[in-house]
């Protein structure tokens, strides 16, 4: 067997020609930076899953780290954006039709995100390709728990007084807020600092990937402007009605009550 190198190791053969683009200049850059988005996309779930299971494991401290890892790489996400932001509307406009259905809100593993996360929605699932591995991938996530629910079942095994009617419920849902569950989560940052640190390591979480849909949406206005969306969606219409919907609705509720 070939000693393993760099080259090898990354398959960088593979992966350096995954780019095809046509003669203009600008297609490059917006093919490798989705490309990456996709990759990070996978290394987010890869630890959004980890997270999951050291939280249901009582693993607080490693937990938490996990999560800090996962807000950095949304960080970075952010910064992306920044890059395609220096691509001029006639410069997209020069390669856009070479998209043809092709648009982000086809993304199954953003979609897988969202549901790990709790923003569950049986309508996505019937919208990925029949034959796609991303629709066999959503049909998985959208039965198994959540974070949150994971996230719950910790508070429970550290004490926390969850209600059944919450470690019980129907994962196959939406996480909707609770006002009883919100009641408790504030007697949480009374009482627990290193339970309060995990829930505010939820809201970094949460606060970087609405941050991220807000910068999405400017970066398609600017880009754009109000026209339709490639694939079929409304552009910077359909996006905005994705802002301001928290994953961990609870969280952002209590403060009213402390």
């Amino acid at each position: 067997m070939a000693e393993r190198n760099y080259r090898t190791y990354l398959r960088l053969d593979d992966l350096l020609g995954l780019q095809d683009t046509g003669p203009e200049h600008d297609e490059m850059l917006f093919i490798v930076v989705h490309q990456v988005y996709e990759l990070w996309f996978k290394e987010i779930l890869h630890e959004v899953d980890h997270a999951a299971g050291l939280l249901r494991g009582g693993d607080l401290p490693r937990a938490r780290h996990t999560l800090y890892r996962v807000r950095t790489i949304v960080k970075v996400l952010v910064a992306q954006l920044d890059v395609l932001e220096t691509m001029t509307p006639l410069e997209f406009l020069s390669f856009r039709d070479r998209l043809a259905s092709g648009s982000g809100f086809q993304s199954t593993q953003f979609r897988e995100l969202e549901f790990v996360l709790g923003h569950k929605d049986p309508d996505a699932v019937d919208r990925a390709e029949p034959e796609a591995r991303g629709r066999t991938n959503l049909e998985r996530r959208l039965a198994e728990p959540t974070l949150w629910d994971a996230f719950l079942v910790h508070l429970a095994g550290a004490g926390v007084q969850v209600g059944e009617s919450q470690l019980e419920r129907d994962v196959r849902r939406r996480v909707d807020p609770d006002p009883g569950l919100q009641e408790v989560l504030a007697g949480v940052y009374r009482t627990s600092p290193d339970l309060a640190a995990l829930c505010e390591a939820l809201m970094d979480l949460d606060e970087g990937l609405q941050e991220w849909r807000y910068r999405h949406v400017k970066m398609v206005e600017r880009t754009i402007g109000a026209k339709p969306g490639t694939g079929g969606s409304s552009g910077a219409a359909y996006l905005r009605t994705t802002l301001n919907q928290p994953f961990f609705p609870d969280l952002w509720a209590l403060r009213t009550l402390l």
